[in-house]
This record gives structure tokens, C-alpha cells and sequence, in this order.
């Protein structure tokens, strides 16, 4: 297994000063390594890239950040600041961390999961307070979890199944932080609920536990962090609609939740309230969740699709579900995944960018609103870097 980062392979680990973040720049930092610094805490510097933020598809809510409501077919730019570091969506919403640590959102914001203190909707970037210290988030569905640069987490928007962590199901318009622990690490927030690795690589997860997506052996809600198991052995996580998908330290993947299209990849459509692995391979280096469907990339850069496919999401050129994972044609040169509402984007090793499913509100960035079922590449460029989708639009990254 490989993580890749801005700054290329890593010749030595750094004490971070700013936001990082599994990335899809050349150079790959190998999964002994990574295991280890991430341990610490240390973390490869990032380059001198100047990224600038790009959007398109779905805007009724203003979610692509560009002053209005209007939907967008192609790429067109956020603002003309190149200071963005990494972007991540959910449904209606939209939040991104500028190089200099400070944290923005934009978006819907009737739940409060803007951070801003209010409920008003905006459809540009406004800061969320004035720290500089955050290091990592996730959205989920009208809420978002962060992790500040001291190991702390943060929590705010809707909770209604106490997915803010907070031992209630108050929801909050500003962040407010969870318990008093400094060792978070590595997060992933859901529709209602989230799952957290800690720096000892244990597995936390709160919310909805409907269909058993927590993996606590029932489908009980929870309002604060429980352990999954006693393993100190997990590395990456995705949460997405009642489902959980993990990657252990070894390259095992491991999937927990509702299976009723054959999300969980087991072969099957039974729902499972533990962890359960998927197949036997010991080579998964990402796994991604999309609405109803997932997505992984190995470590010989293969590309990997199972579960709903209605509107061409899985990228196999048909609509026919598949509850086990089935590679999507014969490349290698996949470096990067990640899936919305029934659409999916991509990154090859060139940095160019591909996408494949629902088009129909432009969130394929093509030009046009046709579903396609296999992959097709957005445009002529080769410097994409960083990519996200949480309903039917896009936010990506380029240098």
C-alpha cells in the first residue's frame, strides 16, 4: 500500500506546519513509512505549489462557491486566490483549507454546517472564525467534523443522531470541540454518522447506526466516539450512507453497514454490523464511498468499482449493480478516486482528470448533461491534483 503527497516522495518527515493530506501529486510514500510518521505525527513537506480551486455541476444551494446558483457543466474557477489547500463536499455544501490553516465553507446552511454562527446559506467562501490552526476536516450530510493542527477535534451542523459526537443531539452553528483528546488522526464523516482513527490506529465512530454502520455489532445511534474492536492496526477510513469501508496497516479492506446493493463489496446484499473483509488481497491502498456505491484504487494502480449502478457510476461501460469489486478496464495509472451522487472522479498518475456517471446537472464537468458509463477525461490538462464530490457537483484542485 501507497499514500501519495504534494510534495513528491518523501526523503524525510517534518513536523507539520500546515494543512496536508493524502494527495495525488507524483511520489509515493509506501505504506511502512506512512504507518510510521503518521504514527508520529510527521508528515512530508509540501512543495510550492499554488493551487487554485475549481467547481462545477449541481449549485441550486450555491455549493460550487461562485456568487450564484446557476449550474455549471465545465470547470470554472473559485475566486483567483491560489492559496487552497484541500477541498472536501457534502450534498448541498462545500468546505476548504487555505494553505495558511484557515478554514472556509459555503453552501447550504439551514443546519448550521457552515460553522459560521448563523444559518444563512452563502454561495461564496466565508472564513469560519479566525484560527489558523486547522489541519484536516470531512463533510458529511449538514455537518462537519475537523481536526485542528494539536490533535483536537471539532464538530458542527446537524445532529439528530448525535453524529457531531457530542453526547447530545443538539445540533451547533459554530465548531464546538469533541471531549478533550489530542491524538485524533485520520477522519471520514457520512450522511448521519462518522468513524476516526487515533494516532494508537484505533477506529472510533458515532451517529446513525442504522443498518450497523457504526460497527458496534447492532444499529444503535451514539452521540460520543465508540471503539470498533480492540485493532491498532487501521489506516484509512470512508464513511458514506449508513456504511463504513476501511483499510488496515496490512492492506486488508474491511466494510461494515448497509449492503442492500451490494456496497459493502462481500458478494452479497446482507448488511453487517461488524467489520466483515472484503476478499482476501492484501494490496488496497484507498478505498472511496459513494452515495449508494464504492470505488478503491490497489497499490499496482488498478481501479475498483462494486454496488449501485444506475447511472454508470461503477465506470464498467453498463448499468448493472455488482456487489463485488471488478476492476474498471486494464489501466494501471490510477492514483486517486472518489464518488458523489451517482457520479465518480478520478486522477492518473499524468494528473489528468476523468469522469464517469449521473451527468445530468453538469456534475461530470464535460460540457454537457449525458451520463456515460465508462470513464472520460475532463478537458485537456495535466495538472489536477486533489479532487471531491458529495452530491452531483465537483470541487478539484489544480497547480
Amino acid at each position: 500500500m501507497s499514500f501519495r503527497y504534494p510534495a513528491g516522495v518523501v526523503g524525510a518527515a517534518v513536523t507539520p506546519s500546515g494543512p496536508y493530506q493524502t494527495s495525488t501529486a507524483p511520489g509515493i510514500w509506501s505504506l511502512a513509512g506512512q504507518a510510521n510518521f503518521q504514527a508520529q505525527s510527521l508528515w512530508p513537506t509540501q512543495g510550492n505549489a499554488a493551487p487554485n480551486l475549481w467547481s462545477w455541476g449541481s449549485n441550486g444551494n450555491g455549493q460550487l462557491g461562485l456568487g450564484d446558483t446557476v449550474n455549471r457543466s465545465s470547470p470554472v474557477q473559485v475566486g483567483t486566490l491560489a492559496t487552497w489547500a484541500s477541498v472536501n463536499q457534502g450534498p448541498t455544501s462545500s468546505t476548504a483549507l487555505k494553505t495558511n490553516g484557515t478554514l472556509w465553507s459555503w453552501g447550504q446552511n439551514s443546519s448550521g454546517e457552515l460553522g459560521l454562527g448563523n444559518i444563512t446559506s452563502y454561495s461564496s467562501p466565508k472564513q469560519i472564525g479566525a484560527l489558523t490552526t486547522w489541519s484536516k476536516f470531512a463533510v458529511g450530510g449538514q455537518f462537519v467534523i475537523a481536526i485542528k493542527t494539536d490533535g483536537t477535534l471539532w464538530s458542527w451542523g446537524s445532529n439528530g443522531s448525535g453524529q457531531l459526537g457530542l453526547g447530545n443531539t443538539t445540533g451547533y452553528s459554530s465548531p464546538k470541540q469533541v471531549g478533550a483528546l489530542i491524538n485524533w488522526l485520520t477522519l471520514a464523516a457520512g450522511q448521519y454518522h462518522c468513524a476516526v482513527i487515533k494516532t494508537d490506529g484505533t477506529l472510533w465512530t458515532w451517529g446513525s447506526g442504522s443498518s450497523g454502520g457504526l460497527g458496534l455489532g447492532n444499529t444503535l445511534d451514539k452521540s460520543s466516539p465508540n471503539q470498533v474492536g480492540a485493532l491498532t492496526s487501521w489506516l484509512g477510513v470512508a464513511a458514506g450512507y449508513d456504511l463504513t469501508l476501511a483499510i488496515k496497516t496490512d492492506g486488508t479492506f474491511w466494510s461494515w453497514g448497509n449492503n442492500a446493493q451490494g456496497q459493502l463489496g462481500l458478494g452479497n446484499t446482507t448488511s453487517y454490523s461488524s467489520p466483515k473483509q472484503v476478499g482476501a488481497l492484501t494490496n488496497w491502498s484507498k478505498v472511496r464511498r459513494g452515495k449508494r456505491n464504492a470505488l478503491a484504487i490497489k497499490t499496482d494502480g488498478t481501479l475498483w468499482a462494486w454496488g449501485n449502478n444506475g447511472n454508470g457510476q461503477l465506470g464498467l461501460g453498463d448499468t448493472v449493480f455488482r456487489s463485488s469489486p471488478v476492476q474498471i478496464g486494464a489501466l494501471t495509472t490510477w492514483i486517486d478516486v472518489t464518488g458523489g451522487d451517482s457520479c465518480s472522479v478520478a486522477l492518473k498518475t499524468n494528473s489528468t482528470l476523468w469522469t464517469w456517471g449521473r451527468g445530468d446537472t453538469g456534475a461530470l464537468g464535460l460540457g454537457n448533461t449525458i451520463d456515460y458509463s465508462s470513464p472520460k477525461q475532463v478537458g485537456a490538462l495535466t495538472n489536477w491534483y486533489s479532487i471531491t464530490s458529495g452530491g452531483t457537483s465537483m470541487l478539484v484542485l489544480s497547480s
